[in-house]
């Protein structure tokens, strides 16, 4: 028995080793924008004010940044269960690099970041990235 359990596992192993790579994921998401929020000072109000006015401003001109997909993220803990630093995230994504840059320029982009300090009170990070798989 526990040979031929040893037997099945090798040939698991060997069929996972030997299949072909997957393909790489489409094209279409290529680079982002990463604002992290650290903890604010009310979390209640943060909230608040970011789901009735920042996220709705920022959907208004969705359009003409040219974003192609929003993902908003809200830290509940560390991996070892403490208070984590940083209170949530909102991952942006454009086709390119280029596109990224008209969409940042735009008027519509502006009056979304200007509108961080009216509930962002933990203070924020933005940062640009490019997909790298």
């Amino acid at each position: 028995m526990q040979r031929s359990l040893l037997s099945l596992c090798a040939v698991a192993m060997l069929t996972a080793c030997t299949k072909e790579a997957a393909p790489p994921p489409p094209v279409g998401v290529q680079a982002s924008v990463l604002v992290l929020y650290n903890q604010p000072k009310d979390t209640a109000a943060f909230e608040k004010y970011y789901a009735e006015k920042h996220v709705p401003l920022f959907a208004s001109h969705a359009q003409e940044i040219g974003v192609t997909r929003v993902e908003l993220v809200k830290f509940a803990a560390t991996i070892d269960g403490q208070r984590p630093t940083l209170y949530r995230m909102a991952d942006l994504r454009w086709e390119s690099r280029a596109a990224l840059e008209k969409g940042i320029a735009t008027p519509g982009f502006k009056a979304a970041a200007a509108d961080l300090a009216n509930f962002a009170t933990g203070g924020v990070t933005i940062l640009i990235g490019e997909k790298t798989n």
